[in-house]
């Protein structure tokens, strides 16, 4: 029997690497979890193979790389909207005192498992409590994942203190240290959250055990102001005084900058997420992409969580970080397709250490794929793929996805979820969320009237 275990053959190939490039009537040869060749198509037709999979009028694309949310808040998608963030999060984080437990993360996190596939991610990075959770969902519907564990100041249902956060998630840490697919590191919430003591202790052990470290920072200059009044010096200057910036840092939002804090990122090698949908939803401001590459600073994207984007869909963030790009720098050739493109892909892998095996379509590297079908009369004519892909798809078009080489989505359907189980429990959760939030606001309109008798 042969070693192939199959062969893929779509109308175009985007390998991402290299840059800008579209193979037509190639195919892709897998075996082992992994890519062994790419080649005209007409060869691999000569080879043997278990299976040679048919993919017409498909473009085949490496797997997107979500690199920053918060999957189990998909359970309060609309739960609070057009809010700006501190008010926001003054809904939300009652709600998940309220409510937050094991059953409530694997709940949330499958439901947000299920979106993330059917819209072409197949690794994503999270940061939300009961990570354990997180991890054995991720593990069983076969994703790959970073998960960095939560470390804030105040007690949770996860947690009592930054010690017991840290215990945790060391522990988990450990659980995992082998895994394949899934890396545990540290998620520190913000400097605003968390203390110069448990900031540094954070520091030094990333430092020691060369882990992922994940905060929110620079999301708005509010936030920037608070620490320069508070601390004397902005987020990024007190992170890198305390040794948390490096290759392994992975600064999400970075919305604003000073000329010093391009200057520290570009000193350090730290990484930028860039949430775009999230940022203009809760208007925190415009991450400034194309000057962050420019100063040859990587910039990977992410969705955040549900809660303040409503949908985790990596697509729709490759259109909105090309567009808002084009207009804040008042120029259309700010982030081309290409490039967008790559920040959902490659960026993505470095931001997170595993561009020796994924990212692209290159020999060697694991089959982490996925297939769109572009033969929708809004997709027509198909003059320029990759132009197609980033401005035109939604993630609807997605057919297929494999992670490792094995299939998670096969013609839409997902191998490893029930949707319906999935729809079912996530309508429990609201309709209790709803019942909390009515509750909160009669307690609150009571209030009002005692305080302010007419």
């Amino acid at each position: 029997m042969s070693d192939i275990d199959y062969i893929l053959y779509p109308e175009w190939i985007v390998p991402v690497v290299p840059r800008d490039t579209v193979l037509v009537n190639h195919c892709v040869v897998v075996t082992d979890s992994r890519i062994v060749n790419i080649c005209p198509s007409s060869e691999g037709r000569k080879l043997e193979a278990k299976r040679h999979i048919e993919l017409p009028q498909h473009v085949l694309l490496p797997g997107l790389i979500n690199c920053h949310g918060h999957a189990a808040m998909s359970l309060l998608r609309g739960y609070a909207d057009d809010q700006p963030l501190m008010t926001w999060l003054g809904e939300i984080w009652p709600a998940e005192t309220a409510f937050v437990s094991e059953d409530y993360v694997r709940d949330g996190t499958d439901l947000a498992l299920a979106e993330l596939l059917l819209g072409g991610t197949t690794t994503f990075s999270d940061m939300y409590f009961y990570p354990d959770v997180t991890a054995e969902r991720a593990d069983f519907v076969g994703l790959r994942a970073q998960l960095v564990f939560p470390v804030i100041d105040v007690q949770t249902a996860w947690a009592r203190d930054p010690e017991e956060y840290l215990a945790k998630g060391l522990a988990l840490r450990d659980t995992y240290r082998n895994h394949e697919r899934i890396e545990i590191g540290f998620g520190p919430h913000s400097n605003y959250t968390v203390s110069e003591e448990t900031l540094q202790r954070v520091a030094t052990l990333a430092n020691e055990l060369d882990a992922p470290v994940q905060i929110h920072l620079h999301e708005t200059r509010g936030e920037v102001q608070m620490s320069v009044e508070n601390l004397g010096e902005r987020p990024i200057e007190q992170l890198n005084r305390l040794g948390m910036l490096g290759p392994r840092s992975q600064c999400v939002h970075m919305t604003a900058l000073s000329e010093g804090d391009f200057d520290i990122l570009e000193q350090t090698g730290a990484h930028v997420i860039h949430c775009p949908r999230s940022n203009m939803k809760l208007a925190s401001g415009i991450c400034p992409t194309q000057r962050l590459l420019d100063r040859d600073i990587n910039v990977a994207l992410g969705t955040d969580g549900a809660a303040s984007n409503n949908r985790i869909n990596m697509i729709a963030e490759i259109q909105a970080a090309a567009l808002i790009a084009k207009l804040e720098n008042s120029e259309s050739t700010a982030i081309s397709a290409a490039t967008a493109l790559e920040m959902a892909t490659i960026n993505g892998a470095k931001a997170l250490g595993l561009d020796n095996d994924i990212g692209s379509l290159e020999i060697g590297k694991q089959a982490d794929m996925i297939a769109l079908r572009l033969d929708d009369p809004a997709l027509q004519p198909v003059n320029n793929v990759l132009s197609h892909v980033v401005y035109a798809t939604s993630g609807a078009e997605l057919t297929h996805s494999w992670v490792a080489g094995k299939p998670l989505v096969v013609d839409r359907q997902l191998t490893t979820l029930s949707v319906a189980t999935i729809t079912s429990r996530a309508n429990t959760w609201r309709d209790q969320l709803l019942a909390f939030r009515a509750q909160r606001s009669s307690e609150n309109n009571a209030h009002h009237q005692e305080n302010n008798p007419q």
